[in-house]
């Protein structure tokens, strides 16, 4: 046995200590194993990815190469064409710069995207994966972990602070705030983005897909009634030039303009962070850089950070800690006592869950607003807490408007399906993160918003109109990321 076989035991246990790593099927790796292999699901991209270098870590301390593969399944839970779209113009970037790395990387598209088939078929010694708290994906690690006869670590990528750091459930953003800020000197460095020191030979007669091509291809049971949206692109290579405008640029108005919906004033990060096109990490400290070159930016850093690296990760630590997260079930005792006291409360206006879809109340604003999400994919997120209030409002009760504003969310919009997106439905219709207001009609003591109120604090005439264009095939000069 050379030297290195017998370091890399030990060598393998420091990497699974890391805070970021879960071991999720011990043992050693496979002694005939023929290369290291990344499952990427959750963080779709090829560099600053916390589970790529842990992948050329272990590769290179084994002295194999890395394949990362990428399953294309059909059926991912409530996704869609206009989903599948953007995730698919994100695998040529993953392919480009994993190659820059000395990195294989294959895609195995539905039907013969089996797992198990793909790890024997490349001679896996051990497989890597992605972190992911929802529901679903959370079942599929679980289940794959007890199938599998190699080790199965997984990596939690997609958060600046490792989420098994804060054990417990969160009430609010007050609470986790300090938890967090106190750990990022330890956790937010920049990535090694390390190489692989082995090449993988692809085996005579391997089979995968092209990332070039439609994923969809062919799937005949996908949802294809929402379409792709032209104006986002998805990818880590978009996502970087725009995190480059708005670090080098906007940041400077950032404070005066993220809650305005009628200009473009926000990062507009969020569709790439769900795909994991790019990370938390990478944003915070493109931030971060530029407030060491203008350090009068320290507010707005500051600012920018609650949203990206607060309540971001209060919503995943909601999502990990809630098995009902989705649901009304999931609100907190005092909400439930007041939403039980109100549950017979007269509704003025009652709409159905098509006549919401269609945008069709008597409010001009949520009207607007529900045309974003359906046109555009996305809604500011000053006016996804309006939308979602009003919902509580119209229809006859919590759980319905619960379950109402789930389908839309994550119908419509490109980062739906995702810890953020029911986070935030369950604070407007719910009271989760907040605290007990005033008593009134049918929202007893969850806090309410107006749209007399709402509309006063940004030019919602502008932003009417411009969603008014948008419905009838046109676009404004303020409405769209710039990329």
């Amino acid at each position: 046995m050379s030297e290195k076989d017998a370091a890399a035991p030990e060598e393998l246990r420091e990497l699974a200590e890391d805070a970021r790593v879960t071991v999720r099927r011990g043992g050693a790796p496979a002694a005939d194993g023929r290369c290291v292999v990344y499952w990427m699901q959750r963080a779709q991209r090829g560099v600053d990815n916390h589970a790529v270098d842990l992948g050329v870590k272990v590769a290179n301390l084994l002295g194999l190469p890395l394949v990362v593969y990428f399953a294309g399944i059909s059926n991912f839970p409530s996704a869609n064409l206009r989903h599948y779209v953007f995730l698919n113009q994100g695998l040529p970037d993953v392919e480009e710069d994993l190659a820059e790395r000395n990195i294989a990387f294959v895609m195995r598209r539905a039907p013969r995207e089996s797992h198990e088939r793909m790890f024997a078929d490349v001679g896996a010694a051990m497989v890597i994966g992605d972190e992911n708290p929802m529901r679903e994906p959370e079942r599929w690690r679980r289940e794959l972990a007890e199938r599998l006869r190699v080790p199965f670590w997984t990596v939690d990528t997609d958060v600046v602070v490792p989420s098994k750091l804060i054990e417990k459930a969160q009430y609010g953003a007050y609470t986790i705030r300090p938890r967090l800020y106190r750990l990022l000197p330890e956790y937010l460095h920049p990535y090694e983005n390390l190489k692989a020191a082995h090449e993988w030979k692809r085996p005579a007669g391997f089979v995968s897909d092209s990332v070039h091509e439609d994923i969809t291809r062919g799937w005949k049971d996908l949802d294809r009634s929402v379409g792709p949206v032209e104006a986002w692109t998805g990818g880590t290579h978009v996502a970087m030039t725009r995190l480059k405008l708005f670090s080098g640029s906007m940041l400077k108005s950032y404070e005066v303009r993220r809650n305005r919906p009628e200009v473009d004033g926000t990062s507009a990060l969020s569709p790439y962070l769900h795909y994991g096109h790019v990370g938390p990490m990478t944003i915070a400290l493109a931030v971060d850089a530029a407030v060491k070159k203008d350090p009068s930016l320290k507010s707005a850093r500051e600012s920018y950070f609650n949203e990206l690296i607060a309540w971001r990760e209060l919503a995943v630590n909601f999502v990990k800690s809630t098995p009902n997260y989705d649901t009304a079930d999931c609100a907190e005792k005092w909400a439930k006592l007041t939403i039980a006291a109100h549950a017979r409360d007269e509704r003025e206006h009652l709409y159905t869950l098509k006549q919401l879809e269609r945008g069709a109340t008597y409010d001009e604003l949520w009207n607007a607003a529900q045309i974003q999400m359906v046109q555009h994919g996305w809604m500011h997120n000053y006016l996804r807490m309006y939308w979602a209030k009003k919902i509580l409002e119209w229809t006859p009760d919590a759980a319905t408007a619960v379950k109402y504003c789930v389908y839309l969310n994550d119908k419509y919009f490109l980062d739906g399906r995702d810890p953020n997106g029911y986070a935030g439905i369950a604070w407007a219709v719910l009271g989760k993160f907040d605290r007990a207001w005033f008593e009134r009609p049918i929202f007893g003591k969850i806090r309410y918003m107006s749209g007399a109120s709402t509309g006063k604090k940004f030019d919602s005439k502008r932003y009417i109109r411009q969603m008014r264009e948008l419905a009838d095939g046109g676009q404004t000069e303020s409405l769209f990321p710039e990329t």
